[in-house]
């Protein structure tokens, strides 16, 4: 078969390739994307958006449970799991269907199968049709990443489970093991809390949500805890131990080891990036800890060749590989785009409370020489939070005190992943505390917390 040419092709169509290849269509480039699974690639399937919709039923499940407290009535409240995971699932092939007619309205042409790259500028394309061949002087790596997992923890889609177990879930856990506590793992734990599971979550790090300011952190956890949860931190699962219908895990915190059993094990402990089998050790790709060396343009160093999203390192955030897509496709097309600063892209946790922060942390602004002012609204001083029923959270801002530059903001609370965008529209704007505490914000809303944050870090708060 014939080798077809084209300007620009994306090997992976997750929301960095698929975005890519949408940028670059627009621009008039001829391009190609390979995807080996679903449109929409982890993120669409398997990722961000069924978990949102699970959290979603689990959020409308507790709200029900609270309906006296708003002077409503409902008798026999309950859930059916496999309902609420049919709605999750059917979001998804909602989204990906959405993702294949893109790439049909723009003219991408969409090669389903595995890639390989042969040589510099050619890629190899393997389906059960046989192996086609292409060629483009422009390649961008978006192949994503998986779960990682680590020996002896490794998922069994029975008792022990990764992320994709956890989605389509072979029964409802009546005690829950879950091992980590970043943005996956806290959120399946609480997904399966609020809906009855007895929950404890092992952290090896000091804290819960360790990559949250300690702040934030400490205050998720305080919520967590009074929710039910169990949150063991500076502690390890050293063996699981696994028979038909439990698991017993040995837990070590404290230098001693004791030993639980749970009918449930959720393993998220991190991700490793696909980087196997693609050719690219045999073209001089630079390879570090499973993820691809590139430079603030997402190149790889070898010519025409870029990586961008997951598979090019943290953030491992849907958002960030999508921008790095539409600049790396401008690129290609002749353009100068600006390149993508990984301190202003916000992070979002969509467990209960939700938690959403951009930029520095007060520890790492202190840490890399500023001398810092830092402002704080506790969610009970807003008029909108009590009226929502939701008056547990806080906003925590740091700013530079010599130039009174936006270094950091932190939140959590209900809707603060909405919220935090306000924040990372006046990083990208260079806004200082004066632009921010000139600002009038609507009330009554949740925003307001945002404003008198800021006035907080500067003696003006006017609220508490």
């Amino acid at each position: 078969m014939a080798s077809k040419n084209f300007d620009m092709i994306v090997i992976g169509a997750g929301p960095g390739g698929y975005v890519a290849a949408i940028r670059g269509a627009q621009l008039g480039l001829k391009v190609a994307i390979v995807e080996r699974e679903h449109m929409g690639g982890i993120c669409l399937n398997w990722g961000c958006i069924p978990t949102k919709a699970m959290l979603r039923s689990a959020e409308v499940f507790h709200l029900m449970e609270r309906a006296q407290e708003f002077g409503l009535k409902a008798d026999g409240i309950g859930y059916d799991i496999d309902a609420v995971v049919k709605r999750s699932r059917g979001v998804a092939k909602q989204l990906s269907s959405g993702v294949a007619f893109l790439m049909k309205k723009n003219k991408v042409e969409v090669f389903m199968g595995e890639a390989t790259l042969p040589a510099n500028g050619k890629v190899s394309v393997k389906s059960d049709k046989g192996v086609q061949e292409l060629s483009a002087k422009n390649i961008v790596l978006a192949t994503g990443a998986r779960a990682r997992e680590l020996p002896g923890l490794e998922g069994d889609s029975k008792r022990v489970w990764t992320y994709k177990d956890a989605l389509v879930p072979p029964h409802m856990p009546k005690k829950l093991l879950v091992i980590g506590s970043g943005a996956i793992g806290i959120e399946f734990a609480s997904f399966y809390n609020t809906l009855g599971a007895e929950t404890t979550v092992v952290e090896v790090m000091d804290r819960v949500l360790p990559v949250e300011d300690a702040e934030i952190s400490a205050f998720a956890k305080k919520q967590f805890v009074k929710q039910g949860m169990t949150i063991l931190e500076k502690s390890i699962v050293k063996k699981l131990d696994r028979a038909k219908d439990k698991v017993t895990a040995h837990i070590e915190t404290g230098g001693k080891v004791t030993t639980q059993e749970f009918d449930t094990v959720i393993s998220a402990v991190g991700i490793v990036g696909n980087v196997e089998n693609l050719g690219l050790e045999a073209l001089g790709v630079k390879i570090d800890r499973t993820h691809v060396v590139t430079d603030q343009y997402c190149a790889t160093g070898v010519e025409g060749l870029y990586a961008i999203g997951d598979i090019a390192g943290a953030p491992w955030l849907a958002h960030k590989a999508s921008h790095e897509g539409v600049m790396v496709a401008e690129l290609i097309a002749g353009g100068k785009p600006h390149p993508v600063k990984p301190e202003s892209i916000a992070g979002c946790t969509y467990c209960h409370p939700q938690v959403a922060s951009v930029g520095y942390t007060e520890a790492k602004a202190k840490e890399l020489g500023y001398d810092v002012k830092v402002g704080r609204f506790p969610f009970i001083g807003n008029g909108k939070a009590i009226a929502l029923g939701e008056p547990e959270g806080m906003v925590k801002t740091v700013f530079d005190a010599k130039t009174g530059e936006l270094l950091g903001a932190h939140m959590v609370g209900a809707e603060v992943t909405e919220l935090i965008q306000g924040y990372v529209v006046g990083r990208q704007l260079e806004t200082t505390e004066a632009d921010l505490m000139e600002t009038v914000f609507p009330h009554p809303t949740l925003s307001e917390m945002m404003h008198e944050s800021v006035l907080d870090a500067f003696d003006r708060v006017i609220h508490i």
